[in-house]
C-alpha cells in the first residue's frame, strides 16, 4: 500500500516551496487557480492575456502559459484573440465527472474490502482517518474551506490505498474539476455535519471488510454531493463570491459576466 499524506490541500505545490523560486507562470496559475477555487473568480468570468499580463507584471508568455494550464485543469477556456473565460457552470458535464468518481471510488472501497487487502497497512490509514472524522461535534471543523481539504484528502487516501496509479491520477483530475462547486456546498455550511456522520460510516464499513455496505454508503454519500451540485445556480455562485469579497475589475456594458 502506497505511502498516503492525509494533509493535502487543493493546491498540489509542495507547501515548503518558496514563492521565490517559482516560474513567473507557476506564480500565475497558483493565484488564478486558487481565485477560482475560492470564488473570487466565478464560472463565466471572462480574462484577457493582456490584463492577466499586467496584473502580475509579467509578459504575456507566462500569462498564457498559466492559462494553458488551467485550460489542461478543466477550469478555463479560449475562445478569441487572447480572450479566457472561467469553464461555465455545466450541469451535463459535472454529472458525468460524478459517475466517473462514483465508479473509481466505489471500485476503490470494494478492492479495500477484499481479503487479500494490506489490512495491518489498511487499519493505520483508518485509524489516521478515525482521528479526523470520528471526533465528537465540538471538535468538528466548522470553516467549510477547510473541511473542503479534509474530504479531498480522504477520498484521495482511500482511492490511493487501493493501489492502482492510474486511477488515482484520474480521480485527482476529477477533484479538481469539481472542486469549485463542492467548495460552495461545504463553505456554505449546507453539508459539514452530514459530511461528518457518513464519512464515519463509510470508514467502520471499510473496517468490517464489508464491502457490499461500503460500496452502498460511499455510492449514496457521492449521489448525495451530486445531488446538492445540482442545486447549485448562478446566482447562488454570484452571492456567494460577493460574500467571499471578490472585486470586479472591470464590467462588461453589454453582457452580465464579468470581463477582467
Amino acid at each position: 500500500m502506497p505511502d498516503i499524506k492525509l494533509n493535502m490541500t487543493p493546491d498540489d505545490r509542495p507547501a515548503i516551496t518558496p514563492e521565490a523560486t517559482l516560474s513567473r507562470a507557476d506564480r500565475v496559475y497558483y493565484t488564478l487557480r486558487a481565485d477560482i477555487f475560492d470564488m473570487r473568480l466565478l464560472p463565466g468570468d471572462r480574462l484577457t492575456e493582456g490584463a492577466i499580463a499586467e496584473r502580475f507584471a509579467v509578459s504575456r508568455t507566462p500569462a498564457r502559459e498559466a492559462l494553458q494550464r488551467l485550460q489542461s485543469d478543466g477550469l478555463m477556456q479560449g475562445y478569441v484573440r487572447g480572450g479566457w473565460e472561467v469553464v461555465p457552470i455545466d450541469n451535463k458535464r459535472f454529472d458525468d465527472l460524478y459517475e466517473m468518481r462514483q465508479m473509481i471510488e466505489t471500485f476503490a472501497v470494494r478492492k479495500l474490502c477484499a481479503r487479500d487487502a494490506p489490512q495491518a497497512e489498511l487499519h493505520l490509514l483508518l485509524d489516521a482517518l478515525d482521528r479526523i472524522w470520528k471526533v465528537g461535534r465540538a471538535r468538528r471543523i466548522a470553516d467549510g474551506g477547510k473541511l473542503v481539504e479534509l474530504d479531498e484528502a480522504l477520498h484521495h487516501a482511500l482511492v490511493a490505498a487501493a493501489g492502482n496509479d492510474e486511477l488515482t491520477s484520474t480521480m485527482q483530475r476529477v477533484t479538481d474539476r469539481i472542486r469549485v462547486v463542492r467548495r460552495l456546498d461545504l463553505v456554505q455550511g449546507d453539508g459539514i455535519a452530514e459530511t461528518y456522520d457518513e464519512h464515519a460510516a463509510i470508514l467502520d464499513a471499510i473496517r468490517r471488510s464489508d464491502a457490499a455496505q461500503s460500496v452502498e454508503l460511499v455510492s449514496r454519500h457521492i449521489g448525495g454531493s451530486q445531488a446538492s451540485v445540482s442545486s447549485l445556480t448562478l446566482q447562488r455562485l454570484l452571492a456567494a463570491g460577493t460574500e467571499a469579497g471578490r472585486k470586479l475589475i472591470h464590467e462588461a456594458p453589454a453582457r452580465p459576466r464579468r470581463t477582467i
